[in-house]
């Protein structure tokens, strides 16, 4: 379908919104007093260097909500105050932040439910009001809730939109859209229904094997197995992977986006040489400001001493599970969690390893002077972020009394 011109229907019906009502400044003083921090502020103020008795504290230099979630959560509040008795939907989780997203549940926000892993819309009725997330839509549900007659209100962060342009140009050239990403992830299955043919890749192994199909050939069986879930409908790889596009999930990790994006590039020129690349190969720049920000103060803080690492953010989260991958890589005891609710009680944390289910640690604070590293993802308020260092100050503060 040409969802270009389905996009500039939509963003002209009266029925579409994405640019709030008017309630910015009351909404501003709400989300300060339930999300921002005077702790972490003034961490920020100090170097992002803190200490309380034995503890260190060392902030990365950017981290927590970046200026797309802002946006987008500041969106449904909004939504809320404009339409104070209408029944209001949200077709995703708005971020990956449980303590928003309850948050928004308090304020009578109902979630699309989910039924043997189907999104079930048959409760939204005309005239209810549907938020589509940060995240963003896919265009089927867009059409499903326009032609339904919703009152649409879209807070997908224009990075993801930016994602979304450049695999409708790899379609209208007929080039196979490339996309680094978790074929199940939100973001991903939105960006997805927007190009023509696509397969995605998770990461530079799965490229790397895409790119030796392209170079020597092979079981074409296995490779479909391979990616059976990670490709349009039809998708041949003895045809369709002539002509390629590259295009990412904006929250991947942007090093192994540019590797991936480079081998394709070197994997055509070999295939067809340098004179007819541009035949063969396509690529932009999707990779998020504020993705590359906090990975970028990431791999600066793990340069620093530290022994032990708090990557906090939800769990479904995917650029805060790789803030947790970079401490990882570097050695680092590193300890992903969603909340200061999984600290304690006594010397004890559940956490959630690299790719593995949560799991309990004991005595994971050492006994003498440490020093810890602190971050969040995209999606974690400064407030969650307070909670969780107020935890482990007392935590330290028993210890030392004991």
């Amino acid at each position: 379908m040409d969802t270009r011109a389905f996009k500039r229907s939509l963003h002209s019906s009266e029925n579409y919104h994405r640019k709030g009502f008017g309630h910015g400044e009351e909404v501003s003083q709400q989300l300060q007093g339930e999300y921002q921090s005077t702790l972490i502020q003034q961490i920020r103020a100090n170097g992002y260097r803190w200490q309380e008795g034995d503890v260190t504290i060392r902030l990365a230099e950017a981290f927590g909500f970046c200026w797309g979630v802002e946006r987008a959560v500041a969106l449904a509040y909004e939504t809320r105050t404009h339409f104070p008795t209408e029944r209001i939907w949200i077709t995703n989780e708005i971020i990956h932040n449980p303590s928003v997203n309850e948050r928004l549940r308090q304020m009578a926000v109902e979630f699309i439910p989910v039924v043997n892993g189907v999104k079930d819309f048959s409760g939204v009725r005309q005239g209810d009001v549907v938020i589509l997330p940060a995240f963003g839509a896919s265009v089927q549900e867009m059409q499903l809730l326009n032609a339904r007659g919703c009152t649409i209100v879209d807070t997908t962060c224009p990075w993801v939109s930016k994602v979304w342009h450049s695999v409708e140009k790899h379609k209208k050239v007929s080039f196979t859209s490339i996309i680094h990403g978790k074929y199940n992830h939100e973001e991903t299955i939105a960006t997805s229904s927007f190009a023509g043919t696509y397969l995605i890749v998770l990461n530079l192994e799965e490229a790397r094997y895409v790119c030796d199909y392209i170079l020597k050939g092979g079981d074409r069986e296995a490779f479909m197995a391979k990616f059976a879930k990670a490709c349009s409908a039809g998708f041949d790889p003895d045809r369709d992977l002539v002509r390629v596009g590259i295009a990412n999930q904006t929250t991947m990790l942007k090093g192994e986006t540019e590797q991936i994006g480079k081998l394709f590039e070197r994997t055509m020129i070999q295939k067809y040489g340098p004179d007819r690349l541009n035949e063969h190969f396509m690529s932009f720049n999707t990779i998020c400001d504020a993705t590359q920000e906090r990975q970028d103060a990431m791999l600066n803080l793990v340069k620093e001493p530290l022994d032990l690492m708090v990557v906090i953010g939800g769990y479904n989260s995917s650029n805060t599970t790789h803030l947790q991958e970079i401490a990882v890589e570097h050695g680092i005891p590193s300890y992903h969690i969603d909340s200061a609710d999984r600290i304690g009680p006594g010397n004890r944390i559940e956490h959630k390893p690299l790719h593995q289910p949560p799991t309990v640690a004991e005595n994971w604070l050492p006994d003498r002077p440490i020093t810890i590293g602190i971050t969040s993802g995209a999606s974690t308020p400064d407030k969650v972020v307070e909670e969780v260092l107020n935890k482990i100050f007392a935590l330290r503060s028993v210890a030392r009394v004991a």
